[in-house]
């Protein structure tokens, strides 16, 4: 005897065949029709014979056509069944799916517990939950179409190589294999390398250190335990702005870390500390709900092996544990950072055949409208192969490289913001490891402070302090202070945030906003990149503050180039 869910799948298995009134009738209007023709008895020999292959001929187009139709019912009708089996599928595995494990020295919490912490927290539930998941690009290049683009790019870069042997052999009468940007680019890696460990030890020790003394106080021994929580916390911001925030930045400028050099520090520096930022807004919650309940002996602690775990994970988020994969693929791991050193190279060719040779031959003059326009539309295509190589190179390949060797299961470090309508969906699926710590360390916190009154002020603090920070970076890594970015962030990035909205759909959107991406970077690259030279052909002895704030490519005039070997 069949079970009911067997026979239930069977009748969905099996869709009925939908009628055609149209082809049946016409089929039945043919068959009367030859029945007829049959009756007649053949008046006409010739004129028959050719009727009934015409008759025949028709036949087989109605029923290929029905054919044709039914085929694609059937179809669609698979896709729907296909479809729903499968959302009912992860309805029940999500039903399914075990509570998270607590740590071994943390015990769980009651309602009562959880209830007193969300005083303590944002009120956006439990933060960010981490799953076990693929990045999507790893999903996308099993699929053939896709892994030809793929090829595509590589084929781009294979081009740029033989262009640059070509040119280099006809200039210069042999092969040239000189990587002087790349070496000028990396300059002073050692000091590099020693100021990454002395930023790296300090947030491994102090914060943690930090942390637990003040735990200490919080056992109930104290007299003052709020007294020594806003001692703690002070040492902690004063920290956070000397020792991470102030001396790398000092190392940089006077030692004139060359761009590459200063990036890797400068991004570690501001890495750091979100990090520690993080680990300490997740668990001083936790403390102060342990000491008001005192329901456990000790209080929630995390362990150092966890916070160095964390220190090097793929996350801005903390947690004391994540979804962990079983093995180590170390194949995986070699070919993402070989991918990592194709990028390098690839951005290398872009920036010796499609930016110096163009920014070396303008003469700087006083800029007219005719050569911002030009300077603009020749670096739109340098400037989109340099984003797809910064996404593809780190949020992809780094980050995925370390998620590997750390056996960090959630690798879910963008979504597809290439398809995104809106600009407001291209700000949260482009970098999701960044979005998810404005999101919850600074919206809703700003939101839980002001008690869910102000998100529209809430929305533009982040995109201030995003700006801020980008700003920042390229300032110190540059050498000059040139708010291009900072503008697209705040005038254009608020504007498209608020006219490409999520309800705006259709591939129209999709087109406006990959437009407005593409012109974002020529500007970017071609404001940039005139500020450099300007700044290393027209240098100032003695420059006033106001002097240094003012973008050097407004003022300075150039005839020739005079020391051609200078970057």
């Amino acid at each position: 005897m069949e079970s009911g869910e067997d026979s239930v799948l069977r009748c969905r298995a099996v869709p009925q065949t939908p009628p055609f009134p149209d082809l049946d009738s016409s089929l039945n209007k043919e068959r009367n029709q030859g029945e007829h023709q049959q009756a007649n008895g053949g008046n006409h020999g010739t004129s028959n014979g050719t009727i009934e292959v015409e008759q025949v001929m028709s036949r087989k187009l109605q029923l290929k056509r029905k054919a044709e139709f039914l085929k694609s019912d059937l179809m669609h009708q698979f896709d729907s069944q296909v479809n729903d089996f499968l959302d009912s599928l992860i309805e029940e595995s999500a039903i399914l799916e075990p509570a998270p494990v607590p740590a071994a020295f943390s015990p769980p919490l009651s309602d009562k517990e959880r209830s007193k912490l969300s005083h303590f927290r944002p009120p956006h539930g439990q933060g960010k939950q981490f799953v076990s998941r693929r990045s999507l690009l790893d999903e996308l290049f099993e699929v053939n179409h896709i892994r030809t683009i793929y090829h595509m790019f590589i084929a781009l870069l294979i081009i740029f190589i033989l262009s640059t042997l070509v040119v280099d052999f006809i200039d210069e009468g042999r092969l040239v294999l000189h990587f002087d940007l790349l070496v000028y680019a990396f300059g002073q890696f050692p000091l590099v390398v020693c100021t990454w460990i002395c930023m790296f030890l300090s947030v491994l020790l102090v914060p943690y250190s930090l942390f637990y003394l003040w735990v200490q106080t919080q056992s109930g021994a104290c007299d003052n335990p709020g007294l020594y929580s806003w001692l703690y916390g002070s040492v902690f911001l004063l920290y956070q702005a000397v020792g991470v925030g102030f001396l790398p930045t000092y190392v940089v400028v006077t030692n004139s870390f060359p761009p590459a050099s200063c990036f890797i520090v400068i991004l570690e520096q501001v890495r750091l500390m979100m990090k520690a930022h993080s680990f300490v807004r997740e668990n001083v919650p936790r403390v102060l709900t342990w000491a008001k309940e005192e329901t456990s002996p000790c209080p929630v602690v995390p362990q150092v092996s966890q916070y160095l775990y964390f220190l090097f994970a793929p996350t801005l988020v903390y947690r004391d544990q994540y979804p962990r994969n079983p093995v180590i693929r170390w194949g995986y791991v070699a070919t993402k950072l070989l991918q990592v050193l194709g990028c390098m190279f690839y951005a290398y060719y872009v920036f010796v055949r499609l930016c110096i040779p163009q920014f070396r031959s303008i003469s700087l003059q006083l800029f007219d409208l005719r050569a911002m326009v030009l300077c603009v539309f020749n670096s739109i295509l340098p400037g989109a192969l340099i984003l797809f190589l910064a996404f593809f190179a780190f949020l992809h390949c780094w980050l995925n490289a370390f998620g590997e060797m750390l056996r960090f299961a959630d690798r879910m470090f963008y979504k597809d913001w290439w398809n995104s309508t809106s600009f407001a969906n291209y700000y949260r699926t482009w970098n999701v490891v960044v979005h998810d710590w404005l999101y919850y360390y600074v919206y809703w916190d700003f939101l839980w402070i002001s008690q869910k009154r102000f998100r529209t002020v809430a929305m533009l603090f982040v995109f201030t302090v995003s700006a801020v920070v980008h700003e920042y970076i390229l300032a110190v890594c540059f050498g000059f202070f040139y708010p291009v970015l900072f503008c697209l962030f705040m005038c254009f990035g608020i504007m498209f945030n608020f006219i490409l909205h999520d309800q705006r759909k259709g591939p129209i959107w999709n087109i406006i906003m990959w437009t407005s991406l593409f012109l974002g970077q020529g500007v970017i690259i071609c404001l940039y990149s005139q500020e450099w030279y300007a700044q290393r052909y027209c240098p100032l002895k003695e420059p006033s503050f106001l002097e240094l704030l003012k973008p050097r490519s407004w003022s300075c005039q150039r005839g020739l180039i005079e020391d051609s070997d200078e970057l």
